[in-house]
Parts: C-alpha cells; structure tokens; sequence
C-alpha cells in the first residue's frame, strides 16, 4: 500500500476530536441521569400516588353522599301512601331538600380533595406555593368584593334549605313577593303569585319569611245576623253545622280541632257578628272557611235565622235625604251675580253706541 493511501485512511485530527466531545458529552448525560433517576422516579410515584388516592377518596364520599341521599328519599317514600304520611311528610319537599343538600356537600367535597391534590402535586415539582396562595388569597377578596351579591344568595340558599323555612307546596310571604313555592334554588326561589305570575326572588333579598303552610292554619268565619236574633239558638245551629262537617270526609282530616264558637265579634246598631274558627292542615283553611261558610248559611236558613252582608237601615231612621245628590246652586244661575257680569262678553264699541 503507498504511502498517500495511508494517509487519507488514518482519521484527521479534527474527526478524533469531534468524536471525543460526544462520548464525554454522552457520558455527562448518563451520569446526571444516573444520579438524578431516582429523584425523579420519587416525584413521579408521589404524583401518580396523590392522584389515585384523590380520585378514590372523592368517589368514595360522593358515593356515601349519594347513598345517604337517597336513603332519605326511600324513608320518606315508606309512608307516602299512609294517612300520617300526607299529614307530616311532603315527599317532593323532602326530595328537593335532600337533592340540594346532596348537590351542595358533593361540590364542596370535590372542590376540597382536588384543590388540596392540586397543591400537593405542585409542591412535589419544589415549586414555591407561598407566592401562588397570596395571589389566590388577592384574587378571591376581588372576586368576593365583586360577586358578593352572588355570594349572599349562595349562602342564604344554603341556609335556607338547611334550616328547611320552606320547601316546594308551601304558601309564603317574602315580602318582596308572596305566593306558592314551586322551586327552591340556592340562588333564587320560584313563587307563583296569586294572580298565576312567577316571581323568581333572590335568597339573598329576602329578610323575613311568613310560612303559611308549616305547623297548622286556622280557618275564620264571621257570621253578621240581626242584633234582635235569638244568641242561643244562633250558637247551637253553628256548632251543629261544624260538628256534622267534622265527622264527614275529606273535611275530618283536615280539620284538626272542632269547630269553635268563639263569641260576639262586634255588635251594631243594624247587626252583630259570630266569629267561627277551626284549626286545619296547613294550606287547606280556605277551602275550609268555604265550606263552612256555605254549611253555615245552609243552617241557618234551616232555622229561620237570616243572615246580612250590608249594613241595613235601622228601625226609626228617617228616609235618605232626596236633596243629598242635588248640586249647590251656582253662582252663574243669576244674571246679575258678580260671577255673571264678569262672565259677559264685552260688547263692540259701536254697538255701545
């Protein structure tokens, strides 16, 4: 072999170094990755740890809330059909109520495990928390400053329902609006006005509630006859009219207490008025006081005992005054009234004349 083929065949300095860069640099990276494998390695196991037991732990407890949940409803469903079941338990009441609560506790149990993940897995990184926890505690008192209506409702929802003032199927007054309840929401509340309009009120506005559909209602009749009518025979046909209604059906159900008499109202020149009343299931006094009301005047017409709407003239008075519709006379009547002269045109100057 000559000498020039030697030559070309043995490698150039240039190449020899080249190649030396790349096992050193080769070397460099296998050594920071042999040290720094098992760093790495423990990061990953801590993530992949704090993930699943984030995962699991929230599935766990919104399944128990979800159990709960409708181990409420079933209890409620038990006694829907029995008769101490329409008197104390309004299912669909119970059913919102516990679907809002449900709703509420799963959202705040996954907002509490997956944040508190969140930070568990940014801190596995080395990355400093205390700068990010400051600009989240600025933000969320903006946020509060700007959404602190939104927040008020949120929160008196909440209240609310917990502390069950009203559920669906009760009669309320909210003061800014009043009516039947028709949904129950944690930000507003549906009424159905007695018109038949919807009011949707804002928890956070409202400041008292009168529920007239919790405990019991009361239902009042007042009954005006003439002053001159016989009291005993009037109080003893009343309570027959009651005790009659209280033994028949629907009214024995929902009325829970006897009819009373209480006694003379008011008594008038021209009229006297009883007042009747009896405790009743909540929501049903209307349809009650009707119902008596008509068995009332079905008695007494029995009886012989008339009785007045309007106020009626009394025995002795004097007949309405004819001149009471009649008009003051006026002024402008007589022709020669100061109101009259001045009322009068102006003649034309040659007419004067």
């Amino acid at each position: 072999m000559s000498l020039s083929a030697l030559l070309a065949a043995a490698p150039s300095p240039g190449a020899a170094s080249s190649l030396d860069e790349a096992a050193e640099r080769a070397g460099n990276a296998a050594g920071w990755v042999e040290e720094n494998w098992s760093t790495w390695l423990n990061t990953g196991l801590r993530i992949v740890l704090i993930a699943a037991i984030a995962i699991v732990l929230r599935y766990l407890l919104r399944r128990a809330l979800s159990n709960l949940i409708d181990r409420m409803n079933r209890s409620a469903q038990a006694v829907e059909g029995t008769a101490l079941g329409g008197l104390l338990v309004n299912a669909e009441r119970r059913r919102q109520r516990s679907e809002a609560i449900g709703s509420v506790l799963r959202s705040v149990t996954s907002f509490l495990i997956l944040g508190t993940a969140a930070l568990m897995i940014l801190g596995a990184f080395q990355i400093n928390l205390a700068p990010l926890l400051a600009s989240a505690g600025v933000a969320g008192v903006a946020l509060g400053f700007g959404a602190r209506n939104l927040v008020t409702d949120f929160l008196s929802g909440v209240f609310m329902i917990l502390e069950d003032q009203y559920g669906v199927g009760d009669h309320i007054d909210a003061g800014v609006a009043s009516g039947e309840v028709i949904e129950v929401g944690l930000r507003v509340t549906k009424l159905r006005g007695e018109n038949g309009a919807i009011w949707y009120v804002r928890n956070g506005e409202v400041k008292r509630i009168g529920n007239l559909s919790q405990g019991w209602s009361t239902a009042g009749v007042d009954v005006t006859v003439r002053p001159t009518e016989d009291l005993a025979l009037l109080r003893e046909t009343i309570n027959s009219a009651g005790e009659t209604m209280t033994k028949e059906e629907p009214w024995s159900e929902q009325l829970w207490g006897p009819v009373e008499v209480l006694g003379l109202d008011a008594v008038l020149l021209d009229s006297m008025t009883m007042r009747v009343t009896a405790k009743t299931m909540p929501g049903k006094a209307v349809g009650i006081e009707r119902e008596l009301r008509l068995r009332i005047k079905l008695a007494l017409d029995e009886a012989g005992i008339a009785m007045i709407t309007t106020p009626v003239q009394a025995d002795g008075d004097s007949a309405a005054d004819p001149s009471a519709a009649v008009a003051a006379p006026s002024a402008y009547a007589s022709a020669t009234s100061p109101q009259s002269l001045a009322a009068t045109p102006i003649p034309p100057a040659g007419l004067a004349k």
